[in-house]
């Protein structure tokens, strides 16, 4: 790959209360996490952690740097549950149709154009069984703190209206930091 993604190499990982996330998510014991810009894995690594070696997690990236060293973490800490795949997340993804229970997008939607946006919102949609949970985190729409620029950030209202586009309803909204948000939306 020529270039580097926008926030490739950061990630909101430290500035959430992953305790209070990744119990909003119930994951269970047969759960099939899909992480869609999943960077250097932070998010999948917790997740394959929490599922105790159950389940299946599946990091998807473009860039080839952050999956090497997922792939890296995953070999220092035995966790045979992760698959790890290089991929453009706002084209048609090589993944099985209706098979994840979850699917991340965490704080990457405001770094993509509207039409990235539209795509990646429509694969999770098609990726997620019936029912499936779409999981976002997104910095909170305010002038200060780490993140992008208040300009693209989305307010919960704004990200909702995106996600009902595409078929998702609300299920929550929470803090789950200081700068940050999670949604969750039912397929």
């Amino acid at each position: 790959m020529a270039e580097r993604p926008i926030a490739a190499g950061k990630s909101s990982f430290d500035l959430i209360d992953r305790d209070k996330f990744f119990t909003s998510l119930q994951l269970g014991p047969d759960t099939v996490f899909l992480d869609l810009a999943s960077g250097a894995g932070e998010y999948s690594i917790e997740a394959a952690v929490r599922l105790g070696g159950k389940g299946d997690v599946h990091a998807v990236d473009l860039w080839a740097e952050g999956i090497e060293a997922l792939n890296e973490k995953i070999r220092e800490k035995h966790l045979a549950n992760i698959h790890t795949i290089i991929a453009d997340i706002t084209r048609p993804l090589p993944l099985t149709s209706g098979l994840y229970d979850i699917c991340l997008l965490a704080t990457v939607l405001h770094d993509l154009p509207k039409s990235g946006q539209v795509m990646v919102l429509r694969e999770a949609a098609r990726l997620l069984k019936p029912e499936g949970i779409l999981a976002v985190v997104e910095f909170r729409k305010i002038n200060h703190g780490p993140g992008p620029p208040a300009a693209i950030r989305f307010s919960e209202q704004e990200l909702e209206k995106m996600a009902s586009a595409q078929g998702f309803s609300l299920v929550s909204c929470d803090e789950v930091g200081q700068y940050t948000y999670s949604c969750l939306f039912r397929k």
